[in-house]
């Protein structure tokens, strides 16, 4: 069956205003810069104001043959703190509010500003919010009474963390949660680029976030013997074996072109192209697939309109497991790779600097593709000046950023791709154009 563009060649959609939080204490563009520029990890030990038994942990996946452990990931210093009044929440109401609905309300707020909207100016707006998020496993069951009974429904439920923006703005547009694990994060990026095309909103806030609470994503992926061995995650390296879990946000304002030129509003990027799909029935529930992918891709190229050769950066999912590896990276040189004289497209993988951000690493990745572009410089993938053996990478034409490498714009543009593939079967690429910067 013929893809069918559904994008709009006359008035497309921009990105006009980006806030982050990362693991290391960064909650700014230059601070993430800075971090990926100098080829740094922001992974640290385990925290310890969670009140999570840590060495309980550690202990327990030798003691029961799983794989080991390590006491380092991706952690936010912020997760544990928060500015209630300056929301119009209650003490009580805050804490027993997920915090993943703590921190998108921060930096809602601050993309909000970061585009040069009053987020006071939003209420009663049809301003769209569509939020990737998952279960972490906060907070005390709701079966049991405590002092906090009659807001952990509200405050738990993942739905609220879209609905808590919108509720706290008085915003009227829509206003959805996606869970599509770690994929979440673009197909509500996808889903909110269709909803200021349609016309269901003319402004959107879209991203994801992710806050662990509970180490419970570590657990099972012991028993899974998906961890890492050394606490580092090593991205598309030869050396791959294995994740490391992280947290983060990021956060996106979408608007039509013309509206942001009428509003004199900055444009950082504009999607191109973006595609969301399944991998079917593949070889188990959660493996991925490499003609789902490869379909992905070319829905989303054949939407952007574009030929590999455009595409100058590929920020991959690259989680650093020799199953999702080996296949992104065989699906990556069937759609990217160019063996021409200029080679491919350039490859990364931001989860080498902070660990997956699961249901937020999309838009992590993507708001990578924003900062590199400002810079002119593709990032490093840290780890891997040993490539993987998976793809022969010379003679399918697709390369990996070992090295911090200038990213020279094309036509007065760089255009790149991200992806996010969900232990579910869901898959998300998103294709942008970021302007030539001055």
């Amino acid at each position: 069956m013929p893809v069918v563009d559904n994008t709009s060649d006359v008035d497309p959609i921009v990105i006009v205003g980006m806030a982050i939080e990362a693991p290391g204490g960064i909650d700014t563009a230059e601070a993430y810069w800075e971090l990926l520029s100098a080829g740094r990890e922001a992974l640290s030990p385990f925290p310890d104001d969670r009140g999570w038994a840590v060495h309980e942990l550690f202990a327990g996946s030798r003691r029961n043959g799983f794989k080991e452990i390590h006491d380092r990931g991706g952690f936010l210093t912020g997760a544990t703190t928060f500015d209630p009044e300056f929301f119009g929440i209650s003490p009580r109401e805050a804490i027993a509010m997920d915090p993943q609905q703590r921190v998108a309300l921060r930096v809602c707020w601050r993309a909000l500003e970061n585009s040069g909207i009053n987020p006071d100016d939003m209420a009663g707006h049809d301003m769209g919010c569509y939020l990737g998020a998952s279960a972490t496993g906060y907070g005390p069951s709701m079966a049991e009474f405590s002092q906090y009974s009659g807001h952990l429904l509200a405050g738990t439920a993942l739905s609220v963390i879209s609905g808590r923006i919108a509720y706290t703005l008085g915003s009227m547009g829509p206003a959805v949660t996606v869970d599509s694990s770690c994929a979440s994060a673009l197909v509500a990026f996808h889903a909110a680029v269709r909803a200021v095309q349609d016309g269901d909103c003319d402004v959107a806030l879209a991203g994801g976030v992710n806050v662990l609470g509970s180490p419970g994503f570590f657990v099972e992926f012991s028993k899974q013997h998906a961890l890492s061995d050394d606490g580092h995650c090593r991205a598309y390296s030869a050396q791959a074996s294995g994740t490391v879990w992280a947290e983060g946000a990021a956060v996106f304002v979408l608007q039509r072109k013309s509206a942001a030129l009428r509003d004199d509003r900055q444009i950082l990027a504009e999607v191109l192209g973006s595609a969301v799909n399944h991998d079917g029935r593949s070889a188990g529930l959660s493996a991925p697939s490499g003609d789902a992918q490869v379909r992905l891709f070319r829905r989303a190229m054949s939407q952007a309109g574009i030929q590999p050769a455009d595409v100058g950066m590929v920020e991959g999912h690259g989680t650093g497991t020799r199953l999702g590896d080996r296949t992104e990276l065989q699906s990556l040189a069937q759609t990217y790779g160019d063996t021409g004289p200029g080679g491919g497209a350039l490859l990364g993988s931001v989860k080498s600097n902070l660990g997956h951000a699961l249901a937020a690493s999309g838009a992590l990745g993507l708001a990578k593709i924003l900062v590199a572009a400002e810079h002119g410089a593709i990032p490093a993938t840290l780890h891997a000046t040993d490539p993987s053996p998976e793809i022969d990478w010379d003679k399918q034409g697709l390369r990996l950023a070992t090295v911090l490498t200038p990213w020279p714009a094309l036509d007065g543009r760089r255009v790149a791709a991200t992806s996010a593939f969900g232990i579910a079967g869901t898959n998300a690429h998103v294709i942008v154009a970021l302007p030539e910067v001055a």
